[in-house]
């Protein structure tokens, strides 16, 4: 879309067209993923090996299909989430940026699945073998299927979000938004809110939020790197 001559109307509309495609790529995805539900099922049943799964109330097994399917069709959906963000912006932007904030997304969507892969595959099972092996001979753990299925959603939501980290600091950096200065010198505040966030993103076990604070502190040290990469070579293409 030009920029030249566009109305905020005209960027409200664009906007509201874009928002009306996230949604109904969810509703398609999520309908697919629906179709797919036992399978789907048995993927986060994987995690809980061993552990014996109930539901407590007539509704409550559809329901944490709906909420599984949904779950599913956003991830699906997300590359297409990210290329309408991309979209909306590269009109404003100048021929340089676009490119730059295209690489960003395209490495982006990578970074997610990668951090959703790391989860599911020692995430969840670390957390899950520390939860039952609390268990004894007079309590034994019996999951209820909804509650596992909020806890496997939120944890590979999390390591998703937290597995963008780098690509939102080279945004940032490339934008003139943030120095790799700035970020050393508010390293120990970014711990605090790492260890805030990682308690809102998780489940409300003292586990899983050390188990994602981790690997977040290690990805904000790799963000100060690419950083500063990103910082000379602004540099250089001044001088």
């Amino acid at each position: 879309m030009n920029e030249e001559g566009l109305t905020l109307v005209d960027h409200l509309s664009e906007l509201r067209r874009r928002i009306l495609v996230i949604f109904f790529s969810l509703f398609v995805t999520s309908a697919g993923a629906f179709y797919f539900i036992d399978k789907i099922q048995g993927w986060v049943l994987r995690t809980g090996a061993g552990v014996d799964f109930v539901y407590l109330s007539p509704p409550e097994l559809l329901m944490a299909h709906i909420r599984l399917a949904i779950t599913m069709g956003f991830f699906v959906t997300f590359p297409l989430i990210l290329f309408q963000v991309w979209a909306f912006i590269i009109p404003g932007i100048g021929k340089k940026q676009k490119w730059f904030l295209f690489f960003a997304i395209f490495f982006g969507t990578f970074f997610f699945f990668g951090g959703m892969i790391f989860a599911y595959f020692l995430i969840i099972p670390l957390s899950v073998d520390f939860f039952v092996g609390m268990a004894s001979e007079s309590v034994r753990p019996l999951f209820s299927f909804t509650s596992y299925v909020g806890f496997v959603s939120s944890i590979l939501l999390a390591f998703g979000v937290a597995f963008e980290l780098p690509m939102l600091v080279l945004l940032l950096t490339k934008f003139n938004l943030v120095k790799p200065k700035l970020l050393r010198k508010f390293r120990k505040y970014v711990l605090l809110g790492v260890v805030v966030l990682s308690a809102v993103l998780t489940p409300p076990d003292i586990i899983s939020q050390l188990l994602l604070a981790g690997p977040m502190m290690l990805l904000f040290e790799l963000s100060i790197w690419v950083s500063a990469v990103i910082y000379r070579k602004k540099l250089k293409e001044k001088d």
